[in-house]
């Protein structure tokens, strides 16, 4: 592949990145489940069956066309909404869901938040509650696969208010010190709960930060799947020749609330979620797959069938899942358990038997 060219104003240029009509369609599809099991996790968090959900709608295009432009040995580090790259990843919606309740088929042990997964196969690091922690993490991780020969790159995600971190400067510091092989990929999706991007810096992108750390920023329209995809591939292909990390704004919108403990009715209009809404990258994706005569009203209304049924089916699984037994929090402290550890296991165990507490 040849490289997009990165123009002065930061924006991405086209470049020789264009999926093909099949891989539209398919990524079309995992936006679709995508924002299925946002509805649907939404919803369960309100009836109270999960605790916590932090929502991605409005963001798939830019996750999905990202996710796309990687290859599965890429390390991901993400922030606690990419729900999205977790799909393309081929995370299995169950696995998301038993995490999401914490039941014994997560596999993080329900010491996690809510909505705070990692699954090591796929090469996707578990999320952190705190902003930017994950941008240091992945430069360092970058250099340790480069000092070892390993032709990847790895991808920070995080949002626009992680960029007022420290962390985010010194990771990218560091970044541009050692030329590591790394994409940092902002969504900048307008708002850090309830404070605008405009109240945060007076840089007139987020991309152009990259140039005080000495590498390229670039601008993309995150609602548009094909300009994200030749963003990161362009970027992908620049760290693994040796040319340094690169910093991608993603400029999208977050329909919903931050999270399930937000209201972003106080603090924004419904005019300025409906001005955004018609640049859906759900709506923009479907458009171009049926002008290229991949796709038909018909198809779309089953995608979405099947995408709601797989979603049912699979909450019904997870919901099925027995719970983790009361000792497990005393498993993986030690490689071998200590003394102490095993007088605490035996005390817990003999609570359990005289019915003092509950499985």
């Amino acid at each position: 592949m040849a490289n997009a060219t990165l123009t002065p104003d930061a924006h991405a240029s086209s470049g020789e990145f264009d999926l093909p009509p099949s891989a539209w369609v398919d990524a079309y599809r995992t936006m679709v489940l995508a924002r299925a099991m946002d509805e649907r996790c939404l919803s369960l968090q309100r009836q109270g069956r999960i605790g916590f959900y932090v929502p991605l709608e409005g963001q798939e295009a830019a996750q999905v066309g990202c996710a796309l432009a990687l290859d599965p040995k890429d390390w991901v580090f993400p922030a606690y909404r990419e729900l999205g790259v977790a799909l393309v990843r081929g995370v299995p919606v169950q696995e998301l869901l038993d995490q999401f309740i914490g039941n014994s088929g997560d596999r993080l042990k329900g010491r996690q938040m809510p909505n705070h997964y990692g699954y090591r196969a796929q090469n996707f690091v578990v999320a952190s509650s705190p902003l930017g922690t994950q941008i240091p993490q992945a430069v360092g991780a970058a250099l340790a696969a480069r000092h070892r020969g390993d032709a990847l790159v790895t991808v920070a995600f995080f949002g626009d208010g992680s960029t007022s971190t420290n962390d985010f400067h010194a990771g990218l510091n560091f970044a541009g010190v050692y030329r590591s092989p790394t994409i940092f990929f902002c969504q900048n999706n307008q708002w850090a709960i309830s404070m605008p991007r405009s109240h945060q810096t007076m840089s007139a992108t987020l991309a152009e930060k990259a140039e005080a750390y000495g590498f390229g920023g670039v601008v993309v329209d995150g609602t548009d799947l094909g300009q994200v995809y030749r963003a990161v591939a362009a970027a992908r292909a620049r760290a693994l020749a040796g040319e340094g990390p690169t910093l991608i704004e993603a400029q999208v919108y977050r329909f919903g609330p931050h999270s399930t403990s937000d209201d972003p009715k106080r603090y924004r209009s419904d005019s300025e979620v409906a001005e955004w809404r018609r640049r859906d990258p759900l709506l923009r994706t479907k458009e171009q797959i049926m002008k290229i005569g991949a796709w038909t009203e018909a198809q779309d209304a089953a995608e979405w069938t099947e995408a709601r049924n797989r979603i049912a089916e699979a909450w019904k699984a997870a919901e099925a899942t027995p719970p983790l037994p009361p000792t497990s929090f005393l498993d993986d402290v030690f490689s071998a358990p200590t003394p102490q550890l095993e007088n605490q296991r035996r005390e817990v165990v003999g609570l359990l038997e005289r019915k003092v507490i509950r499985e």
